[in-house]
């Protein structure tokens, strides 16, 4: 039994990894191995529309033939029992590194046949962690709120699973915001939410990963 989580952050050690982490270790207390890839450690490409998963008689079983560093992690994907994928929200959406990643792993099960919305012969349960800089009132009442739902209809339907969302608002960025031009954020506020909400965050990130690894037992 293995949960793979995906760090989308150019960060290892910001706000969406430590709920990746949290997430993980929630996972693990509930019997399952687990594994953390940093996106932004590799070299890989979104997809290229060379339409090889799509051709009659491929043998790409799910997996984009393209050969880079994402290779070896997308294999790995196809094979574990849960997936976690963390983002932190740039221009209202998730960051390039997450979208050619999610373009890699899914293009390739995303069938073409009229009947069938994907070919993974199994299913894979997920969950989507997301940061963001906004607070919460302005992602409900914005377009967030709908890239989120997207996104979990989307990887919930061609991984055959549920797909659960973990939204983590109004972030902490700097350690010190007085070294920052950043004069319309409220320094208190966002100490605040840091203190009191984002522990929260990661006790939901926790749950949600040993959630996902107790359903598979």
């Amino acid at each position: 039994m293995k949960v793979i989580a995906i760090n989308g952050s150019p960060r290892k050690k910001g706000n969406t990894a430590e709920l990746l982490k949290r997430a993980l270790e929630g996972a693990k207390e509930g019997g399952a191995k687990t594994k953390l890839y940093h996106l932004y450690e590799l070299e890989y490409t979104g997809c290229v529309s060379c339409f090889a998963c799509k051709k009659k008689g491929n043998d790409c079983k799910g997996l984009c033939v393209i050969k880079d560093d994402l290779k070896e992690v997308l294999e790995e994907i196809l094979r574990c029992d849960a997936l976690i994928i963390g983002s932190p929200i740039y221009f209202s959406d998730v960051t390039g590194e997450i979208r050619s990643f999610l373009e890699r792993l899914l293009f390739p099960i995303l069938s073409y046949n009229t009947g069938e919305r994907e070919q993974l012969k199994k299913s894979i349960p997920s969950a989507f962690i997301y940061t963001m800089n906004v607070p919460r009132e302005q992602y409900e009442s914005g377009s967030y709120k709908a890239l989120t739902e997207r996104n979990q209809d989307i990887i919930g339907g061609l991984l055959k699973a549920e797909s659960r969302t973990l939204v983590s608002c109004d972030t902490y960025q700097f350690k010190d915001y007085d070294k920052y031009n950043a004069s319309r954020f409220s320094v208190e506020e966002k100490e605040k939410v840091r203190k009191e909400q984002f522990p929260l965050d990661l006790q939901e990130a926790f749950e949600i990963g040993k959630q996902l690894s107790l359903k598979l037992t």
